[in-house]
C-alpha cells in the first residue's frame, strides 16, 4: 500500500495550475523511482493475467499514453500496479506543443480539457529514457507490458502524415511490446482525417508493410500494432474502421481518446476551452464506441478500452461493453493510485 494517501496529495495539486502539477508529478516520479521515495505511491500488482495478441498482461488494468509523453517514469509507473503502461505520444523531431493554457480541470464533471498538442521532446530522446528503465534491461523482466504511442509532427503536411508514422514505428519498434498508433488526437491539426476511409487504408497498409519488413529482421520479433480512434464516431464510420483494422492485419484497437463534444459538461467554468475532454464525460461515448466494435470485430480482437473510468465500478462496465483490458488517466488524476488495484481487483471478481 502507498505510505502517502493521495487524499493529502490532491489538494495541494489541485491548488495548482493544472500543468504545473501534471509537470511536478512527474518530476517528482522521475527522481524517486527506483528509490526509497518509491514507497509513497508502490502497490502489489494485483494477480489477474490475460494474453492478448500473443502478449500476457499480468492484469487487465493499464496506463494511457498522454501522462508519461517523454517516457521518464516507466520505473515508478510500474511500481503503482498496472498490468501495462503506455507512454508517449512521441513525434520523430521534438516539439513544444500548443500556447499555453492548455490544461483545464472540470471538477465538477471529474473531467479534464487539453490541448496540448503533442509536445514531446522527440523520438530519439523518447527511446533513450525507455532504454534506461530498469524494469526494460536485460535481466531486469518485467512481467509488465509497455506500449509506445506514436504520432505526427504538427508541423508534418496531413498527406505526408505516413511517413512520419514508419519513423516512429521504426524508432520504437525493438523496444515495445505493442505499437500504439495514434490517429484520433483532436489537438493535432486535421489528425483525425487519418480515420477516414482513403487515408486510413492508405496508413494501415504501410505500417503493416514495414512492420513486415522489421519483424524480419535476425533476432526480431513480431511486435503488436493497436490503433487508437476517437469516440466521436458514428457507427458506420466504426464500422468502416473495424473492417479496415481485419483487412490490414492489425492486432488490436484502442477506444477510445478523448471527445471534442461537450454536451456533458455545459455550462460549466472552462467547458468552452477547445481541446479534447476526458474523465466522467466520456465514459458513455467509449462504452458505445467499444461495443460497437465488439459487434464488428468479434469476439477475438483485443480491445483496449479507454474513457471516463473513474471508479472500480467504471472498469468493471467497459469489460462488460466488450473491452478485454483498460486504461486509466483522467481517473489517476482524480482519484490517485489507488484507483489501479481497485479496478484490476473487482475485474478479476467478474464471473468469467
Amino acid at each position: 500500500m502507498p505510505l502517502i494517501p493521495y487524499s493529502l496529495a490532491r489538494p495541494f495539486l489541485f491548488g495548482l495550475d493544472p500543468e504545473a502539477a501534471h509537470d511536478l508529478t512527474l518530476s517528482a516520479l522521475a527522481r524517486g523511482q527506483g528509490t526509497p521515495l518509491q514507497l509513497g505511491w508502490c502497490a502489489s500488482t494485483v494477480d489477474d493475467p490475460i494474453t492478448l495478441a500473443g502478449l500476457t498482461f499480468p492484469n487487465r488494468v493499464g496506463l494511457a499514453a498522454g501522462l508519461d509523453k517523454n517516457a521518464r517514469c516507466i520505473d515508478a509507473l510500474a511500481a503503482m500496479g498496472f498490468g501495462f503502461v503506455e507512454v508517449g505520444t512521441v513525434t520523430p523531431r521534438p516539439q513544444p506543443g500548443n500556447p499555453k493554457p492548455r490544461m483545464f480541470r472540470l471538477p465538477q464533471a471529474q473531467a479534464l480539457i487539453n490541448r496540448l498538442g503533442f509536445n514531446n521532446d522527440g523520438l530519439a530522446a523518447f527511446l533513450d529514457n525507455v532504454q534506461r528503465a530498469r524494469c526494460r534491461k536485460s535481466g531486469q523482466h518485467s512481467a509488465m507490458r509497455l506500449g509506445l504511442n506514436i504520432g505526427k509532427n504538427a508541423s508534418t503536411p496531413i498527406e505526408d502524415a505516413t511517413a512520419d508514422y514508419l519513423t516512429g514505428l521504426e524508432g520504437v519498434y525493438p523496444h515495445a511490446d505493442y505499437v500504439a498508433v495514434n490517429i484520433s488526437s483532436p489537438n493535432t491539426q486535421n489528425l483525425r482525417a487519418l480515420q477516414s476511409d482513403a487515408a486510413l487504408d492508405g496508413l494501415l497498409l504501410a505500417l503493416a508493410e514495414r512492420r513486415e519488413t522489421l519483424a524480419a529482421r535476425p533476432g526480431a520479433k513480431r511486435v503488436p500494432i493497436f490503433i487508437k480512434i476517437a469516440p466521436d464516431l458514428d457507427e458506420a464510420q466504426v464500422r468502416s474502421i473495424a473492417n479496415s483494422l481485419l483487412q490490414h492485419g492489425m492486432d488490436g484497437v484502442i477506444a477510445t481518446n478523448t471527445t471534442v463534444s461537450r454536451e456533458a459538461v455545459k455550462g460549466l467554468p472552462h467547458a468552452q476551452e477547445t481541446g479534447g475532454l476526458s474523465g466522467a464525460p466520456v465514459r458513455e461515448a467509449s462504452n458505445r464506441v467499444i461495443r460497437l466494435l465488439r459487434a464488428e470485430l468479434g469476439a477475438a480482437f483485443p480491445i483496449i478500452g479507454v474513457g471516463g473510468i473513474l471508479s472500480a465500478d467504471d472498469a468493471v462496465e467497459k469489460i462488460r461493453a466488450g473491452a478485454d483490458v483498460v486504461q486509466i488517466y483522467t481517473g489517476l488524476i482524480y482519484q490517485g493510485p489507488a484507483l489501479v488495484g481497485r479496478a484490476a481487483q473487482a475485474i478479476k471478481a467478474m464471473p468469467r
